[in-house]
């Protein structure tokens, strides 16, 4: 494995506990919470079905079938991660923020 690509994967892991850390529904401030309250709201049942065996799902638990959507930064640095639903069900990610020493900086729900 490259440097590059065990960083990535280091990243990747980080960013997906701080996220799940992070993680409160009672946060009114927290992107994952917004993210996954949203599309608890707007996306059918039979999607959750097909995702997750409930039509209802726990909210913690639906950031374990988070996806990732892509990564970047300005001279491939690896600052950005971005999470989404599986099956292109939304146009809104988590969004994972890392700063120059590599430590999580911020966690937000964009579009």
């Amino acid at each position: 494995m490259t440097d590059q690509a065990a960083e990535l994967a280091r990243r990747e892991a980080a960013a997906r506990q701080a996220i799940k850390n992070g993680f409160n529904m009672e946060d009114e401030d927290s992107g994952a919470a917004m993210f996954v309250a949203f599309h608890l709201e707007e996306l059918p049942p039979v999607y959750w079905q097909e995702q997750m065996e409930t039509t209802r799902p726990d909210p913690g638990a639906v950031l374990d079938i988070l996806e990732l959507r892509e990564h970047w930064g300005e001279d491939d640095e690896l600052e950005h991660f971005d999470f989404t639903l599986p099956g292109k069900v939304t146009d809104y990610v988590i969004s994972v923020r890392f700063d120059g020493k590599g430590k999580v900086a911020e966690i937000s729900m964009e579009s």
